[in-house]
């Protein structure tokens, strides 16, 4: 007996085990994939035929894990079909999953890494499951709009509880080994070296009588031993809890727990049926394109990174110009991920201000048991303050993070570019400033790129990275290289004012200025906003990000993009930066703020700002919740249409995936263009129209005009 496909293997061991090895050909990685799932289950049959058969292990032949789930790029096809036949592609895999299930013996899977989604739902087939100490496991579908659809909702709260269930399947957190097993979601850790051995031993126990490896597989296949009382506490409970923490934009956790607390009582045929029905319906709502969009989108940077740093020299030793809060935070985020990094400034003071930064981080680290005390040591240890230039001949890669002034950031560019190897590569860390014009007084210009990180640095994960007219590839590879080191997204960004993510940000905000004089309250404003997804409304956000730095930043676009961007007349933010109202950097802005005992800045609503709105209203105006989005929205989409048609970045995947990681676009309409997409650009145009006469922000492009005319798309 022998089967061999370029997925899976069956081997015949000693004693009549089985041994199934998935092993996908030319692949790094394990996935379910057409041909993956075809070959299992000819893998079931010929298992099936062996009479003489006392056992099987399920195992992987990739060193890098168990199954990483299911091949989403090829499935999308899947989701475009009906309903109906998206359940039965669904009933014929799982009969191959139950099939594994039924089988006249026990039956071992070897989880030697990652077993996720489909991965997992494989595992849970099996009578037993072994986990190697570094093996993690997870069922995230509802991160992509969906539910498990492959036995996920059924075996695991047979397996571990239905309370236990429903936080692994709405929290799509990926357990490590160890949690698994206090779960009872593995039965055992066994390194690496030693797993199949323990595999078999668990066989032989079976085989022996010692372990009842029948009654788990009835307890898998029968109804939750759940009376009536004990369903509608747990269920009912954890509907309201999962429905406040995802909220009303994703419909998929809830889903989850209603399947399972409707399937509780069912046998395994039959709940089997009722969560491929649910599966189908999630995967036909528009939630679920935009959210696997945004998985394919975050699949799509990590390769396009892969092939531009390929061959590039990786940063051994950093260094950071200035000890503000962003250049405390870059040194922080490079020596938190292993590359040890230098902090200049100018005066003590603001060096402890760094270091204390880092400090304070950390410890929330060891608070919430991220790290330890000694890594916390290591990590602080790996950042070196300094007041002079002295070491920075040793260092690969330098961040300029120094006040965002044109003339001073050349003053220090020059300066540190005179003290640093010919090799190293210089970055400044601007949101708005032309690379190409700092690159001006340096003599190594095509060593030079923009590298826009986005506050808090700890927390948001887009790094841009800007090429100049002189920048060379390999410093662009090294600059994606080392953001990539940070743990950072990087995207690749042609040179302009306000590059990408502040270029599309400011047009919105223009908007939102435009209604401001109209009479829109701002609190309305805001709280529309925040229904439509967005994690703040547009007020909350500038004071968040500094009313002195949008005046600063209003002021350099306008001057590139007068057309769009230039107002006219002074503008509300102006009002408040020349009343000292910075935002919450001094607890005035639009909202007055706070501190609660957390440290955390609490707005609130003053109503003396009105008296600084107030001159600036020239008219009140009726509008719509849905005109106010309109009106945000609509500039938004246009200038990250521009930005596309510029090539300031290379795909629609890029503009989008950006706003995502760098504003918080919300993740279930998956970027500007993606959205634009979903309304269709015909009804983009129509509404469009209505808000011409505000300006040409509204007005757009001939490629959208296009676009709406043949009724294409983006995507």
């Amino acid at each position: 007996m022998h089967y061999s496909g370029s997925a899976f293997r069956l081997e015949a061991l000693p004693d009549g085990v089985l041994k199934v090895v998935f092993d996908l050909k030319d692949q790094s990685a394990n996935v379910f994939n057409a041909l993956a799932l075809k070959e299992l289950g000819e893998v079931l049959e010929v298992a099936r035929t062996q009479t003489q058969a006392t056992g099987l292990l399920f195992t992987s032949g990739k060193p890098s894990g168990f199954v990483f789930g299911a091949d989403v790029t090829e499935f999308l096809g899947h989701f475009k079909k009906s309903e109906e036949e998206m359940r039965t592609w669904l009933a014929q895999i799982n009969r191959v999953f139950s099939g594994f299930e039924d089988l006249p013996f026990p039956t071992v899977a070897l989880v030697n890494g990652f077993a996720l989604g489909g991965g997992f739902e494989i595992a849970l087939a099996m009578t037993y499951r072994l986990a190697t100490p570094k093996a993690a496991m997870g069922l995230p579908e509802t991160k992509l709009g969906i539910i498990p659809g492959w036995g996920g909702t059924v075996r695991l709260p047979r397996l571990i509880g239905p309370d236990h269930a429903i936080e692994w399947i709405t929290g799509t957190k990926q357990y490590k080994a160890e949690e698994a097993l206090k779960f009872g979601a593995v039965d055992g850790i066994i390194e690496d070296a030693r797993l199949e051995e323990a595999g078999l031993k668990l066989l032989a126990r079976c085989v022996s009588g010692e372990i009842d490896w029948k009654a788990r597989v009835a307890q898998k296949k029968a109804p939750l031993r759940y009376d009536k009382i004990e369903s509608a506490m747990s269920f009912e409970g954890s509907k309201a809890f999962v429905a406040g923490m995802a909220g009303p934009h994703y419909p998929a956790p809830v889903r989850a727990v209603e399947v399972m607390q409707k399937a509780s009582r069912l046998s395994r045929e039959e709940a089997l049926a009722i969560e491929g029905e649910a599966f189908a319906a999630c995967a036909k709502t528009r939630t679920a394109e935009c959210l696997v969009q945004v998985f394919l989108g975050d699949q799509y940077l990590k390769k396009v990174a892969k092939s531009v740093t390929k061959g590039a020299a990786p940063t051994k030793h950093g260094a950071v110009l200035g000890a503000g809060i962003m250049g405390g935070g870059i040194a922080f985020q490079s020596a938190s991920q292993g590359v040890p990094v230098l902090m200049k400034d100018i005066k003590t003071e603001q060096l402890d201000l760094g270091m204390g930064e880092a400090s304070k981080l950390l410890n929330k680290d060891v608070e919430k048991k991220k790290i330890n005390p000694e890594k916390m040591a290591r990590i602080i240890a790996a950042i070196t303050p300094t007041l002079s230039y002295s070491d920075f001949s040793t260092t690969d890669f330098v961040v300029e993070a120094v006040v965002e002034n044109e003339k001073i950031k050349k003053s220090v560019l020059a300066e540190v570019e005179k003290v640093t190897g010919a090799d190293a590569v210089l970055a400044s860390n601007t949101s708005t400033i032309s690379i190409t014009k700092l690159a001006e007084g340096l003599s190594r210009p095509e060593k030079f790129c923009g590298m826009h990180f986005f506050n808090p640095v700890h927390r948001m994960p887009l790094v841009e990275i800007i090429r100049g007219a002189k920048t060379s590839e390999d410093t662009i590879a090294r600059a994606v290289n080392y953001a990539t080191q940070m743990g950072k997204t990087p995207i690749v960004v042609n040179d302009c004012a306000g590059f990408l993510v502040n270029r599309i940000l400011f047009p919105y905000f223009k908007g939102f200025l435009h209604l401001i004089e109209d009479g829109v309250d701002f609190q309305r404003i805001d709280k529309v906003m925040e229904k439509f997804g967005w994690p703040m409304g547009p007020a909350y956000l500038l004071d968040v990000v500094g009313i002195d730095t949008g005046v600063h930043a209003s002021k350099i676009m306008a001057e590139a993009f007068p057309e769009r961007m230039a107002y006219g007349k002074k503008t509300i933010l102006e009002v408040l930066y020349e009343n000292k109202r910075f935002g919450q950097k001094n607890g005035l802005g639009f909202y007055e703020y706070e501190i609660d005992k957390k440290g955390k800045p609490v707005k609130k609503v003053n109503p003396a700002v009105y008296e600084f709105i107030k001159p600036l209203v020239t008219k009140t105006i009726e509008v719509s919740d849905e005109e106010i989005s309109f009106r945000l929205m609509i500039p938004m989409i246009t200038e990250a249409s521009r930005c596309l048609e510029d090539k300031i970045v290379a795909s629609a995947v890029e503009v989008d995936m950006g706003l995502l990681l760098g504003l918080g676009f919300p993740p279930f309409r998956a970027g500007a263009l993606k959205y634009a997409d979903s309304i269709g650009l015909g009804k983009l145009a129509e509404e469009s129209k209505k808000y011409l006469a505000i300006g040409k922000v509204y007005e757009l492009t001939p490629y959208m005009k296009s676009l709406a005319a043949e009724n294409k798309t983006y995507y």
